[in-house]
């Protein structure tokens, strides 16, 4: 016999394991390519499997959680695959008082739990996804543009103290600056020892660029006042870093609050130095525009 409290988390344990695998299968139907889709297919049957297992305990149907199988979708849809998928694992969490409790009714929960740490290393890495092989090149965009640029900006407001003027000159650097950052992405990629292509690397980074420029730039052509501005450029840096940083940290396996707390230290840095440079050049040139 299985306690009430077993049954309750047994019954959380067996909606997760039905509910992936709808996710799986919904997203190998999905899926042009026939080899990463039987992949999918054969997961999802294993976590059928594990919901059979569990309800041989039960004895009580379960339905899967339409609204995470409606999020994981549009998730794996939008950033891709490998990042829908690893972070639907990253979110698993193992009832391992129940599984130890339960080895002693059934030596099949052992096989239960090799399967769901296995799943990761069997089949997920074996997704090949092109956007995360140009994850660097996306990385070096965002990186120097929010290094760059935001601390232009900075000087800019203070030493023009005209939020159009800024955003216009802010456009223009940050056009001709995503130009030579991706020539100069195309010529690295080119003499590197690498499976990327140098045309398709420079093109990560020139969009990653004036991607990120549009949006720091956005506030100055909207807004009139400058601390208005400055507070919008600040909030966008974080939110911009906050989102790569989790992607890339999920999707690659890294430390996010290492990746985090170094990118913003080094973007607020550089602003405040040149915070710090606008207003010594207003002051010294007289400036007023």
């Amino acid at each position: 016999m299985v306690d009430k409290e077993l049954k309750e988390k047994i019954l959380r344990m067996q909606r997760n394991e039905i509910t992936e695998q709808v996710i799986y299968q919904r997203l190998a139907n999905i899926l042009k390519d026939r080899n990463k889709a039987e992949i999918l297919r054969k997961i999802a049957k294993e976590e059928l499997s594990h919901y059979d297992f569990w309800n041989n305990f039960t004895q009580e149907t379960t339905t899967p959680d339409r609204l995470k199988i409606l999020f994981y979708v549009f998730i794996s849809k939008v950033f891709g695959l490998t990042f829908g998928l690893k972070l639907m694992e990253s979110k698993e969490i193992l009832a391992k008082d129940a599984y130890d409790k339960l080895r002693t009714v059934s030596d099949g929960v052992d096989k239960i739990i090799n399967d769901e740490n296995n799943h990761e290393n069997q089949l997920i890495d074996l997704i090949d996804e092109e956007r995360l092989k140009y994850a660097s090149s996306v990385v070096l965009g965002l990186n120097d543009a929010m290094v760059e640029l935001t601390g232009a900006l900075v000087g800019f407001t203070l030493a023009l103290q005209n939020t159009k003027l800024v955003g216009i000159v802010g456009l223009i650097t940050g056009i001709a600056a995503s130009l030579s950052m991706a020539a100069s992405e195309y010529l690295s990629t080119k003499h590197e020892a690498t499976e990327k292509d140098p045309l398709k690397a420079s093109i990560y980074t020139g969009i990653a660029y004036i991607g990120t420029v549009t949006l720091l730039i956005l506030p100055y052509l909207f807004f009139k006042n400058i601390y208005i501005c400055l507070s919008l450029v600040g909030m966008v840096v974080l939110s911009v870093i906050f989102v790569f940083t989790f992607y890339i940290s999920v999707a690659k396996e890294l430390d996010f609050k290492k990746r985090f707390l170094e990118m913003i230290g080094i973007s607020l840095g550089v602003a405040a130095i040149n915070f710090v440079i606008g207003i010594i050049i207003r002051n010294v040139f007289g400036i007023n525009v």
